[in-house]
């Protein structure tokens, strides 16, 4: 890899507002450790773009309104219901967090498979990580996953002289993956013993990968009644509907007086059984 002009160490933005920045002069990144650190991205979080959060919150909000219109057919009540949609850049964010942390944890057992190789033909640890890279861009050509862009930026480290445990005890940091972490504490710990790097990343790679192995099994397991959650949390606003649409004066009672606040009751039960399925389909390995 050439020193000159703009290696590994590039500019990418997209993706949670992720920035890498260079020095002015000749066009090299920042050597200081504390702006490094600062520039370089923090999977715990993801960030929305601005239009991303008013997407969401007009989208919420229309579906709201249309909840609470069905609910109570008042105008002043399904506009209250629809300032909900201002908790759906949080839920959306949540949600593209997890869907992120994911990916990268499936490129990262991938990738030690392809170092563990690596290491087992006796190729060097940084020729290890280069390797990585390219098999990595075999399974997404575009280049554009988080891991793909952190071994990047590790080789570009290694090509200015830095260890590559403090490269990698960096993205770990920032990751906040429990599975990166105890890599990269156990392949620094190697490294200043001289312990046996071969078998640690065999066997942090087969450990990770029998964990994510039991996890699709749980989400494979899980998936049917997933999808039957859903199915009977859309009942009751499907049902609601076609009786609107089919006997509206059979409805009639339910828009005004206590059937306000039957509705409520029913509405609250309904966003309650929601949270409900939501944490118990949740499960973590």
């Amino acid at each position: 890899m050439k020193r000159s002009g703009s290696p590994a160490w590039m500019s990418k933005e997209g993706q949670g507002g992720r920035v890498i920045k260079r020095s002015k002069a000749a066009g090299k990144p920042e050597h200081a450790a504390g702006a490094r650190t600062h520039a370089l991205p923090d999977y715990s979080v993801y960030h929305l773009s601005m239009r991303q959060r008013t997407a969401c919150v007009i989208l919420g909000g229309l579906l709201f309104c249309f909840i609470g219109y069905l609910f109570y057919h008042n105008l002043i009540l399904s506009l209250l219901l629809g300032a909900g949609g201002l908790m759906i850049p949080k839920l959306w964010r949540r949600f593209m967090l997890e869907r992120r942390r994911r990916t990268m944890n499936l490129h990262f057992k991938q990738a030690l498979y392809s170092l563990s190789s690596s290491l087992s033909a006796g190729r060097s640890v940084e020729n290890g990580f280069r390797d990585a890279v390219q098999d990595l861009l075999l399974l997404d050509p575009g280049g554009s996953s988080d891991l793909i862009f952190e071994l990047k930026v590790i080789v570009s480290r290694l090509e200015y002289g830095e260890p590559i445990e403090v490269a990698l005890q960096d993205f770990a940091r920032r990751a906040g993956m429990e599975d990166l972490t105890n890599f990269a504490d156990v392949f620094s710990t190697c490294k200043r013993t001289g312990g046996d790097l071969v078998e640690v990343v065999r066997r942090t790679s087969s450990v990770i990968g029998e964990k994510l192995d039991i996890q699709q099994e749980i989400s494979v397991m899980i998936a049917q009644k997933r999808f039957e959650s859903k199915a009977l949390l859309a009942a009751p606003f499907l049902l609601l509907l076609f009786m609107n649409m089919t006997s509206p004066d059979y409805m009639e009672p339910m828009y005004s007086g206590s059937g306000i606040m039957i509705s409520t009751f029913a509405l609250a039960a309904l966003g309650g059984c929601f949270l409900w399925i939501t944490k118990m389909m949740n499960i973590k390995v």
